[in-house]
């Protein structure tokens, strides 16, 4: 099994290095190949943090840490009575939209336009067919 795979390299390297020569990325007569790097492209959604309160807690802006930790915490002295357990469950799914919304491009501005009444910036979408139903 062990002569197999150099053997099986060594055809692969002799079938594919023609190829390789040819091929447009090569450069000049030495017949290397062309250096190529990348760099990772940015995310244009924020990262989810889940439903864990300190990945919640660090993906939120300063200005609203203060208030998820001040109802986190009440959840939690809440969660001692088995009745209201699942209020901590749904503060973090709430807490977990709210830091991806907070997180993306355009947020802040999106709210003053609204809070403005400046509906011209909001895109209005209309399902084909839809049209004078809405």
């Amino acid at each position: 099994m062990s002569k197999i795979i150099p053997c099986m390299l060594r055809i692969l390297l002799v079938r594919l290095l023609p190829a390789l020569r040819e091929s447009p990325r090569l450069t000049g007569a030495t017949g290397r190949l062309d250096v190529m790097t990348a760099q990772p492209e940015e995310p244009t959604a924020p990262r989810d943090p889940g439903e864990d309160p300190a990945a919640i807690f660090d993906a939120l802006p300063s200005a609203h840490r203060a208030q998820f930790r001040a109802e986190y915490d009440e959840a939690l002295d809440a969660a001692h009575d088995l009745a209201r357990f699942k209020q901590v469950q749904s503060l973090l799914r709430q807490w977990r939209l709210r830091a991806i919304a907070y997180g993306r491009p355009g947020y802040e501005e999106a709210v003053q336009d609204a809070l403005q009444g400046r509906e011209d910036s909001f895109v209005r979408y209309t399902p084909p067919g839809w049209e004078g139903r809405v």
